[in-house]
């Protein structure tokens, strides 16, 4: 009898002592992979099984047992989502749990700034790692996307909306560019195209002259102001003569070095607003919300010209006299007084 007693104390004494051996297990951090990090890919559907193969071969957690039991413990079953994880440091099972339950799956932020033609859009998605920025240009020449919206569209130039988006590290260029046109989509509203139509323009006109406003200024107050610069020069038939739609113009043949000179503004061009009148064929660039919107609700103005003040602002006139001369003063007469400086 005594022998039996002393048989099943072992037995309970072992067990116990298998039992804090493992449950220390899932409260110690564990890290078993080398280097700085390591991604760990959950497939959507995955289940538990699944999941904590991948996360012991990747050596977040020490082995299925742990797994199981902190799995069993956290109660966090039901709540593991999918998606890529990165880690990078040694973590409990409860930690690794608690950050896949949350859903805290690793993205890459990148940013788009507003007045990117698609080429430069491209070097941006390049230089993240996502893949060549060719392949980005031929996801962005896909214009069925926006056929709706603009059956004249031979590319997306103008509908990738410029914004910051959280991508996966494995992010396609195609799905990128599918993700940028429903976000302009979202961003020109049923009140905006009603806006469009009410003032005589189709989106394509919209996109194209809010793309033009985007390039001419950085700053919101005056984004009106210019679009209403170049509405009240359409209505006159005036010549937009537009720099930027030029530079478009030079860039799309290759010939821009980041110098305007006064003979590039004879390149023969359809984009070329000091030879052709009226809107250049579509987009010279992705405008922002706040470009879109100036141009369908532009200030109530008279003015016609207006020229840089050389600190990001400009100076607006309602006659050619006038716009002389302020270009004396803050073209003319400024960069005279900065080489004078100088010397």
């Amino acid at each position: 009898m005594k022998k039996l007693i002393v048989f099943i104390l072992v037995l309970v004494l072992a067990a116990g002592a298998a039992a804090a051996l493992v449950y220390r297990r899932v409260t110690q951090p564990y890290r078993g992979y080398e280097g700085a990090e390591q991604f760990v890919e959950l497939p959507q559907g995955s289940g538990s099984r699944a999941i904590g193969e991948r996360l012991v071969g990747g050596g977040v957690v020490r082995d299925h047992a742990t797994f199981r039991l902190a799995l069993w413990l956290s109660g966090e079953g039901r709540r593991l989502k999918a998606g890529e994880y990165q880690f990078t440091r040694a973590m409990t099972p409860f930690e690794v749990l608690d950050k896949i339950a949350r859903g805290e799956v690793y993205v890459v932020s990148v940013t788009f700034p507003e007045g990117l033609t698609i080429a430069e859009m491209a070097r941006i998605f390049e230089s993240h790692g996502f893949g060549p920025a060719t392949g980005f240009i031929q996801a962005a020449a896909d214009s069925s996307l926006v056929h709706e919206l603009d059956p004249a569209a031979t590319d997306l130039e103008g509908y990738l909306f410029p914004e910051t988006y959280q991508l996966s590290r494995r992010a396609e260029a195609a799905a990128l560019v599918r993700l940028m046109v429903a976000r302009f989509e979202h961003v020109l509203t049923p009140e905006l195209r009603q806006s469009a139509a009410a003032h005589n323009l189709s989106v394509r006109q919209t996109v194209t002259l809010a793309s033009i406003v985007e390039k001419e200024t950085g700053r919101n107050e005056e984004r009106p102001l210019v679009a209403s610069v170049y509405l009240n020069r359409l209505r006159r038939n005036m010549a937009l003569q537009c720099d930027p739609t030029v530079i478009y113009a030079l860039q799309k043949a290759g010939r821009y070095n980041g110098n305007l000179r006064r003979d590039d503004l004879t390149v023969d061009s359809p984009y070329n607003t000091y030879r052709y009148p009226g809107l250049p064929p579509g987009p010279i660039a992705s405008p922002g919300r706040a470009s879109l919107e100036a141009v369908l609700h532009p200030a109530d103005s008279d003015f016609l010209y207006f020229v840089s003040r050389n600190d990001g602002s400009h100076e607006f006139a309602r006659s050619l006299e006038e716009h002389n001369r302020n270009v004396q003063k803050f073209q003319v007469q400024y960069f005279r007084d900065k080489r004078a400086a100088r010397h």
